[in-house]
């Protein structure tokens, strides 16, 4: 519903102005605290409905209705994961159809994008928005991005790649780099990011999602990332597993594979984000040691994207 139309009634449950208050008869003096609260200048919601994208709703409410979220924002209301943005991003094909709001980034553009609509939202399309979202964020961002795009839309990574290849966007370019990183079966952001660490120091780049099976062809196990040639796993330790469930099955796991020659590196999120270089070298450790051939050096280009 953008400002521009005329309600015969509220969904008091998400984002609406006063102006539709009073347009379906009902008096704004209702919109106190704590039961309200202003979203937006003139702009009003449940408290207890607020959640993520709440704004980017009350964003678009503004807006005529040929507005769409993006970059972003499209990729919160599309459940992919980024980082927090400042504001909502909001594109529109005319000028003067712009809303000017601190919390608000709004974007103009006369080419034609591939815009659906989820739980009411106008939005741009999975590829658009990773097409888009190169311009805002780091390739390993992006990585985590795609990784996710493809696991809930079913994409396949070479139809990124290609689509990347045929955009035309300004931000295509970058956006191919980072598609030619995405890789199938990725279940976490953290698998995303532990991976990438490994790929942008130079070492060889593990099997993402390996799947061990038994004799008979029934699964069995899997791993986030393997180098199946020199069974080693390289394995991402969440919060989850600290649960003294997981804990005690995760650790009858890994005395059940030692037991068949395999090597399980575990990463925890400090590993990644405190110390980065530690865990490079027990990765190359065990690379060499297990005797994969030709193991280069740890090169210093993951720095600049995970700090040293």
């Amino acid at each position: 519903m953008s400002e521009e139309s005329t309600p015969d009634k509220v969904d008091l449950d998400r984002p609406f102005t006063r102006a539709t208050l009073k347009a379906v008869g009902l008096d704004a003096s209702m919109l106190r605290p704590p039961e309200y609260v202003r979203v937006l200048p003139w702009v009003w919601s449940r408290k207890a409905t607020v959640n993520a994208l709440t704004l980017i709703r009350a964003a678009l409410l503004i807006h005529p209705s040929a507005a769409y979220a993006s970059f972003v924002s499209a990729a919160i209301v599309l459940g992919l994961p980024v980082p927090d943005p400042p504001f909502v991003h909001v594109t529109v094909t005319k000028h003067k159809d712009r809303r000017f709001r601190p919390q608000i980034k709004a974007h103009v553009t006369d080419r034609k994008q591939p815009v659906i609509e989820v739980d009411g939202i106008r939005t741009t399309d999975p590829v658009a928005t990773f097409i888009d979202c190169a311009g805002l964020l780091g390739l390993v961002d992006l990585v985590v991005l795609g990784d996710a795009l493809v696991k809930k839309y079913r994409i396949e990574p070479a139809a990124l790649v290609a689509a990347c290849q045929k955009s035309t966007d300004y931000y295509a370019n970058l956006a191919l780099i980072a598609a030619c990183f995405v890789r199938k079966g990725v279940d976490s952001p953290m698998e995303t990011r532990l991976r990438m660490l490994i790929v942008l120091a130079g070492l060889p780049e593990p099997v993402v999602n390996y799947k061990i099976y038994n004799d008979d062809g029934t699964w069995r196990r899997r791993f986030d990332l393997c180098y199946p040639g020199i069974k080693l796993i390289v394995e991402y330790d969440g919060l989850h597993h600290a649960e003294p469930d997981n804990r005690e099955k995760d650790l009858e796991r890994r005395e059940e594979f030692d037991d068949e020659g395999y090597r399980i590196i575990v990463v925890t999120a400090r590993g990644i984000y405190r110390t980065p270089e530690k865990t490079l070298q027990r990765v190359r450790r065990q690379l060499v040691e297990r005797g994969m051939s030709d193991v280069p050096e740890i090169d210093d280009r993951w720095q600049e994207y995970f700090g040293a």
